[in-house]
């Protein structure tokens, strides 16, 4: 090759590896970016806080969610808790009558005003409850259900107990905190009670309502909740605010087939609260999604030395909470062996499906017997023998 041809070359390729690096270098802020964005932690103005799906529990953010305090009105939502399960054991009915006492009528903070012997049903004391955080309502059910308060109280704590809230300790059914001294949770306890709560469709529907009335349509309502109204998806759930506790609240709001609770503890006003549970359900929106298995037909396994040639298979539905956009992407795997050996017993691990993305597991399910199968005895294994033997002649 002439030199100056070598020398042209040259130029060439070093025009090349500049326009190369060009590229490269303006396509840098663009990529950083992106990483910046997910690599970024979210921050609350606030100083607890939590986001967990509520179908399946699963935690996507945390924010010192153990960290105890006061919870003020977010009490009630044990309150409702309990009142919902009577209501479903049908020891307690929407049309029931509720005789206010004159301890529920001396109940200050957020109230309809009950007056002593005053009669309301059940159905209007929840919702003076849930929308309007009715202090005096919320003591008048207790004591309906359990005879004083005290004994309710004695419940809530055994409740909490049972749900795993290990950092709670109620001394009343409202939060009302003048006066109390160990009256405390956590955000973490308060997403685990709302979910036993959301649990149970027939709050959601008071907890929607942005504004009613009870009394004959004498006295409104209006939900002190309002992201019910300016929220898009929201459904719910119970907000509290005293000096101690400063702004609380549980939220709970759904899209897309995903139930999310947002529990937010400690801001310093309304409108904060507000705005850190509209930003950690925007960011949960944002960036997951559920994944809901197909329920498929599994079929049969052929079963040796049974009763039956062949054992149906069965298994519980699988959900997960996935990032944005992943759901389509799950495979699974199964893992059936290629007979199985009487006798089984119904509900007896047969194999499994395990749901994965990538080199990622996300759950798995066990694949069990739909019923019981006897081995089969000597009679039942000649009578097998003489049947091919026939067979064959």
């Amino acid at each position: 090759m002439k030199r100056k041809e070598y020398r042209k070359c040259l130029r060439s390729v070093g025009l090349i590896l500049i326009a190369v690096r060009m590229l490269t270098v303006f396509a840098l802020p663009i990529r950083a970016t992106t990483e910046a964005v997910d690599s970024v932690p979210l921050t609350l103005d606030c100083p607890s806080a939590i986001l967990m799906e509520a179908s399946t529990g699963e935690v996507l953010f945390e924010q010192n969610p153990d960290a105890v305090c006061p919870p003020a009105s977010i009490t009630k939502i044990m309150t409702l808790l309990l009142v919902m399960e009577a209501i479903e054991r049908n020891t307690l009915r929407l049309d029931d009558m509720v005789t206010a006492s004159a301890h529920a009528s001396s109940m200050g903070g957020s109230q309809i005003y009950l007056k002593e012997g005053e009669c309301m049903s059940v159905e209007d004391m929840i919702k003076s409850v849930v929308i309007s955080s009715a202090n005096d309502a919320a003591l008048a059910l207790a004591e309906h259900l359990c005879g004083s308060e005290e004994t309710f109280v004695a419940k809530m704590n055994e409740k909490a107990r049972e749900l795993g809230m290990k950092n709670t300790h109620f001394e009343n059914t409202n939060g009302l905190d003048d006066t109390v001294e160990n009256h405390l949770t956590t955000a973490r306890d308060v997403a685990l009670m709302s979910r036993a709560l959301i649990a149970h469709p027939l709050i959601l529907k008071y907890s929607s309502i942005w504004m009613d009335t009870i009394r004959d349509g004498t006295f409104g309502l209006t939900n002190t909740n309002r992201l019910i109204r300016f929220y898009p998806g929201a459904t719910g759930l119970k907000t509290g605010s005293t000096s101690k506790a400063r702004f609380c609240i549980s939220a709970t709001a759904q899209r897309d087939g995903m139930s999310l609770i947002c529990v937010i503890m400690g801001a310093d006003t309304r409108d904060i609260r507000n705005e850190a549970a509209k930003k950690l359900l925007d960011w949960g929106f944002a960036n997951y999604e559920m994944y809901v298995a197909p329920i498929r037909d599994v079929g049969t396994v052929p079963v040796r030395a049974g009763t039956e040639a062949e054992c149906g298979v069965e298994y519980t539905p699988f959900s997960r909470v996935v990032p944005k956009g992943t759901a389509s992407t799950v495979e699974e795997v199964y893992d059936l062996p290629e007979y199985i050996i009487a006798p089984i017993v119904k509900g007896q691990r047969i194999g499994g499906i395990s749901y994965r993305i990538g080199d990622r597991t996300l759950g798995q399910v066990e694949l069990v017997s739909q019923k019981d199968i006897e081995r089969v005895g000597f009679g039942g294994l000649f009578m097998r023998l003489l049947r091919c033997f026939v067979g064959k002649y």
